[in-house]
């Protein structure tokens, strides 16, 4: 039985007329009700993640800074990133969440889980916060599996139409820490970055791999370049794989679109597993970022789910 977590305290970031809102998850939640997926998963209550945890990650500074614009009513932390009232909260909740996660997986209580949180995490470097997101919820995740359950060897894979920047600056020097991005690249595309000569610098030289697509690119080659991409990550031999899944690749997405639809992230997963089952006894973490089309979203994880549940 695949691991759910979900909140309706994520429903309190609040960031008005935005992309990245509250109406997200409701869709989702929808979507669960509908397709009876809801009732196939399990779940387990979480604690918060600390802030002397979060602190092993990012600046006392930059926390520093999103706890004083919630505490003062809300604002922005760049032109992009909506902080309210309860943000620093929920973003507390939604790294917990993803924590909780990779101790119940690497704790083998569930094959796999999903993290349906927000605010999204993947643009969020150690000392800024940006992109829509507050903190890093996927880098969260791997220190804790390397620092709480000893391992070596961490795999993040990325899906998001935008590269994960954050992410990569974060493990850019680390050897334990494999990370694939996957993502649009090009003419100005957000956040500009993500070029395949960045492979990584020091100790962490050659565990970093990007894939770079352009606009227009076929589905038939999207999921080819990813079939590549990570085929080449699993090289690193990961005990265990965490996924920001982003489902703004999706032909009807307002902010990304790369053309794919809903089933090509149900193929994308399928492939992923055949390759986890065969390095790390299928143990994946999947945890969202991006997706605006609510539809398109919806409908994605819907596939995406779909597949984890299957390897049950």
């Amino acid at each position: 039985m695949t691991l759910l977590l979900r909140s309706t305290e994520f429903l309190k970031h609040k960031t008005g007329k935005h992309p990245e809102s509250p109406e997200r998850l409701a869709a989702i939640e929808s979507m669960l009700e509908k397709s009876g997926l809801g009732l196939k998963c399990d779940s387990v209550i979480w604690d918060a993640l600390t802030e002397k945890e979060l602190m092993k990650l990012h600046a006392p500074k930059q926390i520093e800074q999103i706890r004083q614009i919630a505490a003062h009513g809300g604002g922005k932390a760049d032109p992009d990133t909506v902080v309210c009232p309860d943000s620093f909260a929920v973003s507390l909740i939604a790294a917990g969440a993803c924590a909780k996660a990779v101790d119940q997986v690497l704790q083998e209580k569930y094959p796999n889980a999903l993290c349906l949180v927000r605010p999204p995490g993947h643009h969020a470097n150690a000392i800024k916060s940006m992109g829509f997101c507050l903190f890093n919820n996927v880098a969260l995740a791997a220190k804790r599996a390397i620092a709480v359950h000893k391992l070596n060897k961490v795999l993040i894979l990325d899906w998001d139409v935008h590269h994960g920047n954050g992410t990569q600056d974060i493990f850019y020097e680390d050897p334990q820490v494999f990370f694939l991005s996957i993502h649009r690249f090009g003419n100005g595309f957000y956040p500009g970055t993500g070029a395949a000569s960045e492979t990584g610098t020091l100790k962490g030289m050659g565990t970093n791999l990007n894939v770079p697509l352009a606009y227009g690119i076929s589905r038939k080659e999207y999921i080819a370049a990813w079939e590549r991409g990570i085929e080449k990550a699993f090289e690193f031999k990961p005990e265990l794989v965490i996924l920001s899944a982003g489902f703004d690749a999706d032909r009807r997405d307002p902010v990304g679109d790369l053309g794919l639809e809903p089933e090509d992230f149900g193929t994308m997963t399928k492939v992923l597993q055949s390759l986890a089952n065969s390095n790390c006894k299928g143990k994946i973490v999947s945890c969202l970022e991006g997706g605006y089309s609510l539809e398109g979203l919806s409908e994605g994880v819907k596939e995406h789910l779909a597949a984890l549940l299957a390897k049950n």
